[in-house]
């Protein structure tokens, strides 16, 4: 009797048969690691030791965040170029954004490619206009974009997907749709929330709530890092005194502030989402007679314009506009010429002081 071929042939020799008779064109990108374990019914790992050997033999590329395709490295990708790059934004004139897309176009003429800018609004309704646009007249040679209400479900990975096929580099900034596992550059949001509670816990505070946005990626990752802090200091972070906010709470955080002071108002100081929402919250306080330091500290993310123009300069961990513009465009061009290029960067800032957090004494946070 003779020996039974070994499973992972099975995969092997489906694929390879399947790009002789024509099925898996050059540069067609092979089923998932998951489809191809349903269709054959073996594990993951079986159907990894099958790819290994095609990579192994040149006769597939993997292409981090994308898939496997059929053919060699450096024979993969859109042979047109139309130096072209669309870059993609939820917001275009306020905050950071102005300076980081200013950046992206600076970096991208000088490589010689045109920008094309949209922006979302942060709504998933116009990027979807946007994308199916892109696709549509199919003459950009790769994307930048900020995805819009990132923490949310998002109804057009299809079109992301279908950029994918097509053998587009795209490339997120500040956050990403974690379905696709495309490249991203970032700050470190994790780490960022949790500096802000150490910088805290080292001024003394115990009493330490947070506000965070609920529709945005950032929001979850920074509220991790602030759980991270709190345990690390061997404080527990409430429940009530942690607040969840969307874009639409945010502009009308006035409008519902009561709420708000009921749930933070044991607090001795606050980890803000980020600039926008400390400076809006110092605002607050000061109709209400509520001192900031003395009686509230105050901790907000990206060191924007906003942190040195409340009545108190807000203490706040920077967001590197020019930076993060900078390695985005560099990344892009270099996933253009080479897909196999990793597009993924994290900034881990430090926090800059100033006068926004109070020093407090021990007895004072056991009260």
């Amino acid at each position: 009797m003779g020996l039974q071929e070994p499973k992972y042939r099975v995969v092997y020799n489906w694929i390879v048969d399947s790009m002789s008779n024509g099925s898996l064109k050059l540069g067609a990108r092979l089923p998932s690691e998951n489809e191809l374990s349903q269709r054959f019914q073996l594990s993951r790992q079986t159907i990894r030791h099958a790819i290994d050997l095609l990579e192994q033999q040149k006769l597939v590329t993997r292409v981090r965040g994308s898939g496997t395709y059929v053919g060699g490295e450096g024979r993969l990708g859109r042979q047109e170029r139309y130096m072209n790059i669309a870059v993609i934004s939820t917001y275009v004139d306020s905050y950071v954004f102005p300076t980081v897309l200013r950046e992206i176009e600076s970096v991208l003429s000088q490589k010689g490619y045109t920008t094309q800018i949209a922006f979302t609004g942060n709504r998933t309704g116009r990027e979807q206009e946007i994308l199916s646009n892109l696709i549509d007249k199919d003459m950009i040679d790769g994307l930048i974009v900020e995805p819009a209400k990132s923490a949310l479900p998002n109804p057009n990975l299809r079109c992301y997907r279908e950029l994918m096929n097509r053998h587009i580099p795209v490339l997120f900034f500040n956050c990403t749709y974690p379905e696709l596992g495309l490249p991203f550059v970032a700050m470190d949001d994790v780490s960022v929330g949790r500096k802000a509670v150490e910088y805290l816990v080292k001024a003394g505070h115990r009493k330490i709530g947070g506000i965070f946005k609920c529709d945005d990626g950032q929001g979850p990752l920074r509220y991790k890092g602030f759980m991270q802090g709190m345990e690390e200091a061997g404080l527990r972070a409430k429940d009530r005194n942690v607040v969840w906010i969307d874009s639409e709470d945010m502009v009308e955080m006035e409008y519902w502030s009561d709420y708000l002071f009921r749930r933070i108002g044991d607090c001795t100081a606050v980890v803000c989402y980020n600039d926008e929402v400390a400076y809006i919250l110092s605002g607050i306080c000061e109709k209400r007679g509520i001192s900031i330091p003395d009686q509230l500290s105050l901790v907000g993310i990206d060191n924007s314009e906003l942190s040195t123009l409340a009545e108190v300069p807000i203490t706040s961990l920077p967001y590197p506009m020019e930076e993060l513009g900078r390695k985005a465009a560099e990344n892009i061009v270099k996933m253009i010429e080479n897909p196999c290029f990793d597009g993924n960067y994290r900034f881990d800032p430090d926090v800059i002081g100033r006068d926004s957090v109070k020093l407090i004494k021990d007895d004072d946070a056991k009260q």
